[in-house]
């Protein structure tokens, strides 16, 4: 894949993005870190502590568990669409012309769903894998394969 000189490339999962630059062409991708974010985001059992609610049955004595909140898929959710609102205002502030988004295929979704027009006007390509742990010359290398 062809990243144009100056795009953006995002590359988040639900704990954590890194924005980078391409500083080179577009056959010689050059990333260059322009904003990153991470999260704290505990395992789901240290951050709720109540036991799932219990509803009474209207007809009578039985009751019925409710569903427990799952707080660190929430928080991942919270995180992508706090992302996706810095990706809106940058691309407001034209801060970027092209867009390349990378993230894992939940935070993605996520990510998709809160695009404003001006992110979807500059958005080239979508890739959903998480890359977030691979250090920037293999990203560089697999923009390059795409």
């Amino acid at each position: 894949m062809q990243v144009a000189h100056k795009a953006w490339v995002l590359v988040a999962d639900g704990e954590r993005f890194v924005v980078y630059e391409n500083h080179g062409d577009a056959d010689l991708i050059d990333l260059r870190v322009v904003d990153n974010e991470r999260t704290s985001n505990p395992a789901d059992h240290l951050q709720g502590t109540d036991r799932p609610g219990r509803l009474n049955d209207p007809s009578g004595g039985q009751k019925s568990a409710v569903e427990a909140t799952n707080w660190h898929v929430l928080e991942k959710q919270h995180f992508a669409e706090k992302t996706a609102a810095k990706l809106n205002d940058w691309a407001l502030a034209k801060k970027f012309d092209d867009l390349v988004v990378i993230a894992d295929p939940r935070t993605l979704g996520s990510l998709r769903s809160h695009y404003s027009q001006p992110v979807k006007a500059k958005l080239r390509k979508e890739l959903d894998k998480d890359l977030t742990h691979l250090p920037v010359n293999e990203i560089e290398q697999a923009l390059t394969r795409l």
